[in-house]
């Protein structure tokens, strides 16, 4: 009898042990949960998680010919704004009124650029940020015929509208050269000087560099 009562004791007491050591076990994994388990640790070091994705697929089924920038049989192709870059449409433009008159197609393109974008070209992603009530010159005092005016300094626009007016006027004969076009602002601002925009897959891709890629004549 004295042995097995004495070996109900010893199986009580282990446990009473084992009991101990797994609540112990519990109350430091609960402890450290609270430590951690709340949310991510703060940190004073900044985290870029990058641009936000896209769904713009800049992408028309608008049958083009030619090549972008270039005018065509009764249309143009003129730069919108898609994404994070610039990127040619084609628009319909009536020839036979704006005819040979460069400044009449500066006109007939910009007002083409401050339109909202058709349908089709909403669904794919393009905008225009163009301003309203921008308005295009030509050549004053003794400026080389090929500069074109805006009403605003091309340094003072928003840098994705400036990226759209030169890479549509540059690829427009009577505007440009192929590549590039010689804008001015107003001729009574601050620097009036005209300086050549070059329309660089560079800077259709970065329009945010619009403003700083200007040379002087």
């Amino acid at each position: 009898m004295r042995a097995g009562t004495e070996r109900r004791r010893r199986t009580r007491r282990t446990g009473r042990a084992g009991r101990t050591t797994a609540l112990g076990v519990a109350a430091a994994l609960l402890a450290l949960a609270g430590a951690t388990g709340c949310g991510i640790r703060s940190t004073n070091v900044p985290v870029d998680a990058g641009p936000a994705p896209s769904r713009a697929s800049c992408d028309t089924s608008m049958e083009t010919s030619g090549t972008a920038g270039t005018v065509l049989t009764g249309g143009a192709e003129v730069f919108l704004v898609c994404g994070t870059r610039v990127e040619a449409v084609s628009r319909t433009v009536d020839t036979a009124e704006v005819g040979s008159d460069r400044l009449r197609m500066a006109a007939a393109l910009l007002t083409e650029l401050q339109n909202d974008p058709g349908g089709e070209e909403q669904a794919a992603g393009f905008t225009s940020a163009v301003p309203l009530d921008l308005a295009v010159s030509g050549p004053v005092g003794d400026d080389p015929e090929t500069v074109l005016r805006l009403s605003q300094r091309p340094s003072e626009l928003p840098a994705f509208a400036l990226a759209q007016i030169i890479c549509t006027f540059a690829g427009v004969e009577g505007l440009g050269n192929g590549h590039a076009v010689v804008l001015g602002g107003p001729a009574d601002s601050p620097d009036p000087r005209p300086q050549t925009y070059p329309c660089s897959a560079a800077m259709r891709h970065s329009p945010e560099s619009a403003p700083s890629v200007g040379r002087s004549l």
